[in-house]
């Protein structure tokens, strides 16, 4: 294992605490709904935002944080394409490019890498075909999450079941239906609900959200 891997593992701080492994390892400052997030220590996350709120972001960070300080462990990115999945991954890999020195990567592609602890992050299309050969899944993250289909959601929810992992929902909503609907409006106490407005985003502007819903309309603004 590379000398800078360990010297990030050694840290106590930033291994138990997300939010100063974001600030001081990525600088990074995050929204207090992130840092909300990135604290979580459950298993169900369901994170309701606005576009550009910084919900792909704060995905990352958990899933690099995991990766890191949780060596041989896997996490897994689905979204609705492949195109998605990939642009979600890109950020991961971005943001160990911002670590100085960055972690050894012993496999690095476009789709997936490889930690020199063996900790892995893979970016799936959602084809339940693609996605049914990982066992012992530590973490997925479902990005677009409404509009990732039920039958999928469903096939993977037993990868988690070995390693005991956690599972973080996260998307924009788009009508009243699909799991992602269901859970967030639902009561099931082992999940935790965030919900971001665009007014609720410090780098959204009310003048851009006004003339956005002058453009649009209240059905498709919200």
């Amino acid at each position: 294992m590379n000398t800078n891997l360990l010297t990030l593992q050694g840290d106590l701080q930033t291994a138990f605490d997300p939010v100063v492994f974001a600030e001081r390892v990525l600088g990074i400052i995050p929204d207090i709904w992130q840092a909300q997030a990135l604290r979580y220590r459950g298993k169900r996350l369901i994170l309701n935002c606005a576009r550009q709120s910084g919900k792909s972001l704060t995905a990352s960070i958990k899933a690099l944080h995991m990766a890191i300080y949780k060596p041989e462990s896997l996490v897994l990115l689905l979204s609705p394409s492949l195109r998605q999945s990939s642009e979600l991954f890109r950020v991961v890999s971005d943001l160990t490019r911002t670590i100085k020195p960055p972690p050894k990567r012993i496999e690095d592609n476009r789709l997936s890498m490889t930690l020199d602890n063996k900790s892995r992050i893979v970016s799936l299309p959602s084809k339940e075909e693609t996605v049914r050969g990982y066992s012992g899944v530590d973490m997925i993250i479902e990005d677009e999450a409404s509009r990732v289909p039920d039958e999928l959601y469903y096939s993977v929810r037993p990868m988690l079941a070995i390693n005991d992992g956690a599972l973080i929902l996260m998307s924009t909503p788009v009508g009243k239906r699909g799991h992602f609907f269901e859970i967030f409006t639902g009561d099931q106490p082992e999940w935790e609900r965030i919900e971001v407005k665009g007014s609720e985003c410090p780098r959204i502007s009310e003048k851009f959200l006004q003339e956005e819903l002058e453009e649009m309309g209240e059905w498709f603004f919200k």
